[in-house]
């Protein structure tokens, strides 16, 4: 087939029209998902959303972008990236952004997901660039007010007792200049529910500020950071501070990449440094240098007996409501210097990273037999070499790093294209007992990369246009104690999903999980723990139906077995059904959802992803019995003023109270409320 032959046959695949709603791909939803279940939060950076819209509206240009700029995408994986530049260097620039079918290990379903955020054009000119970037980029303001209405303990006045000193609104507020990819600045302001707002601890305002300058491609300066920035180093055994997936159906998702630097400018109280940052690149040669010094909350304790004074762990929560939580409140300064060198070419690279940590105070944490190994003491370092290597269909990735006290740790993969239709995904980690990482965050079943040897495989499979298998196993061992694992333990996990898009219209996908592990037996009553084996099955159903170019129809079917012939077991169940309204050119759009959902318990809990209001997304633990339902609306004031407006509710059908502590609240309903507007200009 030629090439005009590949053009024209893409522009008949891929002919239909964009819509100016935000929507992320189904297998990000599905990572999002996995992650809260992992870490039971969500997490608060909310810079790849900002970078899909972003790029919606300003496609990044595949002539012209590098492999860092495709990186930010999050879309597709470094061997089609490195494909993609190859194809480049031996052709010369795309004629068309259809022909990306020509590039190797490029198939249709990651062309379908990558087309709205791409595009290919003749770029401007340095100069031109550089006059621009002060004048011709976008103004944004955005503020989201939310708030829970039903009445928890904690704002319950009438009561006595440990109360919020604020009021039940969380207010996010932020300021952004953008122009491309070259040049952006900003400010948010974040207050939680239950802080103060302009009194009382807050006469400021906000409860946390956020600043940031961030410029790229000036020179030899790829990149600059002033105030707010996240790092992101190898592959996160050391350092690594943006959002991160773990295990998905994105099977070749396992390897992480980013630029060193990034801007940050989300509601995140913990993951990000403050200081000043630069990158700079020459030829084959690229190295990054970062200073950082801020204030942290943690849990301060003062030992009378042996008159020291120490943090037993940090805060990384963000909130300041109580009396006891403003006390933690930016107690400890943590002073922060890194950086890294690495020798680029078009298919190598090989990097050294090192990072070290300067604490006001000593870091002592709980003594208990799970913390012997825990980070202690008023500095710590780490430091690593990466590598990944491209050839032909082959893309091999890996770190090897060691902490102050020299414990090791290693991350091994590799991505391979078998088949225009096949791709496969290995990755090995050892990781000592011992290693430690303040800000680590690699490829592992555990939260942080410590205490872990694992195996991870994974396959992708599109047998016939229109169907598409994925399916991975890992294999993973813990050498030492865990929280609530009072011995050496391992497990397993496998996943399998069939997916089926006989058109546009419609897409249907079923999916089988399986996760075994070992924890203490809940309920113990003899004199020391024992571990149990703990096996969970997960099996799900989606079906998409696009009725026309306005309408879509979806409903989820899930069922999980938690521990299913052991004495801890419980069942859950959960369907839902979405209306979805994005209609072209309206100024009207929404999506309605009603879901049913009755498990045994939290154990037996299921996450579904929802769509928030712009930049924002929530995916709640569905868990006993009950009804939710959720409806976001969007209008456009005008051309340049939007607002999104939302409700969600869950009504328990067999609980007479929701949450615990201060967030208790006396009833079966819990409401949330949110409204959010936006001005461009």
């Amino acid at each position: 087939m030629t090439r005009l032959q590949c053009i024209l046959l893409l522009l008949f695949v891929f002919s239909f029209k964009k819509t100016k709603a935000q929507e992320i791909p189904v297998n990000t939803e599905q990572q999002l998902e996995n992650l809260v279940l992992a870490t039971e939060e969500e997490t608060e950076d909310d810079l790849f959303l900002q970078e899909l819209e972003y790029f919606r509206k300003n496609p990044l240009n595949l002539n012209t972008a590098d492999a860092n700029e495709l990186r930010r995408l999050r879309i597709i994986t470094d061997l089609q990236i490195a494909n993609l530049i190859s194809y480049r260097s031996l052709l010369g620039n795309l004629l068309n952004i259809y022909e990306l079918q020509a590039v190797p290990s490029w198939d249709i379903g990651t062309i379908k997901l990558i087309l709205p955020f791409v595009t290919v054009a003749t770029p401007l000119s340095v100069k031109e660039e550089m006059g621009k970037r002060f004048s011709g980029g976008d103004h944004s303001l955005l503020l989201r007010v939310s708030q829970v209405l039903e009445q928890s303990k904690g704002f319950d006045k009438s009561t006595s007792g440990t109360k919020y000193k604020g009021s039940p609104q969380r207010i996010f507020f932020r300021y952004r200049y953008t122009y491309k990819n070259l040049l952006q600045f900003g400010f948010t302001g974040d207050k939680d529910a239950g802080e103060e707002f302009f009194k009382g601890d807050q006469k400021h305002g906000f409860d946390f500020y956020s600043f940031h300058l961030f410029a790229r491609k000036i020179g030899i300066v790829e990149s600059l950071a002033i105030g707010d920035f996240t790092v992101n180093l190898g592959q996160g055994l050391i350092h690594w501070q943006s959002l991160a997936f773990k295990k998905s159906v994105d099977v070749t998702g396992i390897k992480r990449q980013s630029p060193t630097l990034r801007p940050y400018s989300s509601a995140g109280e913990f993951y990000f440094h403050r200081g000043v940052g630069i990158t700079i690149r020459k030829d084959r040669f690229e190295g990054t240098v970062f200073v950082s010094r801020r204030k942290l909350s943690a849990n301060f304790v003062a030992d009378t007996v042996s008159n020291e004074e120490y943090i037993s762990s940090f805060l990384t929560s963000g909130y300041h409501r109580t009396e006891s939580e403003l006390a933690d409140r930016n107690n400890l300064t943590q002073t922060t210097i890194g950086g890294n060198a690495a020798y680029k070419t078009a298919k190598m690279k090989i990097g050294v990273n090192a990072v070290y940590y300067d604490f006001s105070l000593p870091v002592q944490k709980r003594d208990e037999p799970y913390n012997l190994y825990a980070i202690s003491g008023t500095n710590w370092f780490n430091y690593s070499v990466d590598y990944s290597y491209t050839y032909k269909n082959l893309h091999f990735f890996g770190e090897a790093a060691a902490d102050k006290n020299t414990n090791k740790a290693f991350v091994n993969g590799m991505l391979i294209s078998v088949d225009p239709r096949v791709d496969v995904s290995l990755l090995y980690r050892n990781i000592q007992a011992g290693y430690q990482s303040i800000n680590g965050n690699a490829f592992t079943e555990n939260t942080y990369p410590t205490n872990e040897k694992g195996f991870f495989a994974g396959i992708s499979i599109r047998p016939a246009i229109g169907w598409r298998i994925d399916g991975y196993a890992d294999f993973f061992k813990f050498p030492w104690l865990k929280y609530l694992v009072d011995a050496p333990s391992n497990g397993s996990e496998f996943l399998a999903q069939l997916t089926y898009t006989p058109n546009k219209q419609v897409e249907i996908y079923t999916r089988f999980r399986n996760e075994t592990k070992q924890s203490n037996q809940s309920d113990n009553n003899t004199v020391t723990n024992f571990l149990v084996t703990i096996p969970r099955q997960n099996w799900r159903t989606q079906v998409s139906y696009r009725v026309n170019t306005a309408i879509t129809l979806r409903n989820r079917v899930e069922m999980v077995w938690y521990d299913n012939k052991g004495e801890n077991k419980e069942r859950g169940f959960s369907s839902y059904i979405d209306f979805i309204y994005k209609p072209l050119l309206s100024p009207v759009g929404g999506v309605l959802r009603v879901q049913y959902f009755d498990t045994d318990g939290y154990d037996s809990r299921i996450y579904a992803y929802e769509n928030d209001v712009l930049y924002s997304y929530s995916i709640p633990a569905a868990f006993y019995k009950g009804y939710r339902y959720y409806a976001t609306v969007n209008l456009d004031i005008s051309r340049d003023i939007t607002c999104w407006l939302r409700i969600a509710q869950t009504r328990y059908l067999n609980r007479e109270s929701i949450g615990s502590g201060l967030d208790e609240i006396a009833g079966k309903v819990k409401t949330e409320a949110k409204v959010q507007l936006r001005w461009t200009f």
